[in-house]
């Protein structure tokens, strides 16, 4: 459990009431919880009692707690709404986007907002009233930091969203294209205006005259379109960015006439999951349901090596022909071996086209390529890229769009080096 201030826990008949309402608190924080898991958590408390803090807090989360993701926000309502009011108020001033006080300043913690509109839905969140007497409170804005909802919506990481700014942020991200240029293939097909020579078809029309050149047939070479291949990160540290990238390639897989030839998709924590045929579900919130019933290794750990070994056995030969290009979202940190990941990244980097990694680590001013799996991985991709809001997958139309785009690569090679 995580190490929070004590509690006060109330000692009267309306305990099952209060945890009525915080099931309901729960359930608009997006956890699902029905009458059912009121009347089994009511039970739940009769049996073990509420005496002690930690007995109360785990009996409560046996009940309404059923997969890892909900584990974080269950955590965060509780604290808020088994703890004095005042700690409400402290949250309701951070959700105010303009106003700022003179208390230090934080970043909301993952979970926190969706639980603070949760258990603040339909409480006015207006600046409180001043005080007869006390004057007038004076209030600063800073109106060069103001811009609209769509452009703050781009440019918020993806952890920091709340419940209604992610819906928005993944309806930007349905709207995304990712289109790409086609390939010169080798084969070729008869063109009237054609710059390639075909002298086979002009011997063959000449026999057809008694061997009378009657002129020259032409050629081109055919266009064919890449793969596109999503190697996604599933892991905890990669939770939150992992879910809108795949809400994104959703929307590229079922989005016609960007040119791709087909969309692949794979997940990886502890394992390798294969996800493309959930892809092609029309709707999104089924295809995202069906793959994540699927990858049980949600919010698991983390072994890069071993989960690309796993696809370069049995996957690489069969999605990277035809000049695929490849997506590999993660941040990079891996317990296997290094060296074992560096082999790994080769064999993908040499296999593929083009090796793009979205890192959404490089959101920090001063990422530095200290950890050992990203220096193993970092010399093995063409190009890398952040990858934690809106706006930086946005940014893909133009690393695929130049063949010459390395992102950061250069210089956190050169920082390596150095």
């Amino acid at each position: 459990m995580p190490e929070y201030a004590p509690i006060d826990i109330p000692d009267n008949p309306r305990l099952g009431a209060n945890i009525a309402h915080f099931a309901r608190a729960l359930r608009a924080a997006g956890l699902p919880v029905g009458p059912g898991k009121v009347v089994e958590a009511t039970r739940a408390i009769a049996a073990v009692g509420f005496s002690e803090r930690r007995d109360f807090y785990w009996a409560l989360h046996a009940v309404f707690v059923s997969r890892p993701e909900q584990r974080h926000v269950f955590a965060q309502v509780f604290r808020l709404f088994w703890r004095d009011p005042r700690y409400l108020e402290k949250m309701m001033a951070m959700m105010l986007p303009a106003v700022r006080g003179v208390q230090e300043e934080r970043g909301a913690k993952p979970g926190e907002k969706r639980a603070a509109e949760a258990l603040l839905d339909g409480i006015s969140r207006d600046a409180p009233d001043v005080p007869e007497g006390e004057g007038e409170a004076e209030i600063e804005v800073d109106a060069t930091l103001t811009m609209s909802a769509e452009e703050r919506i781009r440019t918020l990481d993806f952890e920091q969203m709340s419940n209604a700014e992610m819906a928005e942020a993944r309806r930007m991200l349905s709207r995304l294209s990712l289109p790409v240029k086609p390939l010169v293939s080798r084969r070729t097909m008869a063109a009237p205006h054609g710059r390639i020579a075909d002298w086979r078809r002009t011997m063959r029309n000449a026999a057809r005259n008694g061997g009378e050149l009657s002129g020259f047939a032409t050629k081109n070479r055919r266009l064919r379109w890449p793969n596109l291949v999503v190697l996604c990160d599933i892991s905890g540290s990669m939770s939150s960015y992992s879910r809108a990238v795949l809400h994104f390639l959703h929307a590229v897989a079922n989005r016609q006439g960007e040119g791709w030839a087909k969309v692949h998709g794979f997940t990886f924590g502890t394992r390798l999951t294969n996800i493309t045929r959930h892809l092609a579900t029309r709707d999104v919130d089924a295809a995202l349901a069906a793959a994540g019933a699927e990858a049980q290794d949600w919010e698991g750990g983390t072994r890069i090596g071993a989960c690309l070994h796993d696809f370069n056995r049995d996957w690489s030969r069969r999605v990277l022909g035809q000049g695929a290009v490849v997506l590999l979202i993660t941040d990079g940190l891996d317990r296997d071996d290094p060296a074992r990941l560096a082999r790994e990244m080769e064999r993908l980097h040499l296999s593929a086209r083009r090796l793009i990694w979205l890192n959404p680590l490089l959101r920090w001013d001063g990422f530095a390529p200290k950890a050992a799996g990203i220096r193993a991985m970092l010399p093995h991709v063409d190009s890398f890229r952040a990858g934690h809001n809106v706006a930086s997958l946005m940014d893909l139309a133009e690393a695929l769009s130049r063949a010459d785009d390395t992102g950061e690569k250069s210089r956190l090679m050169a920082a390596l080096e150095g």
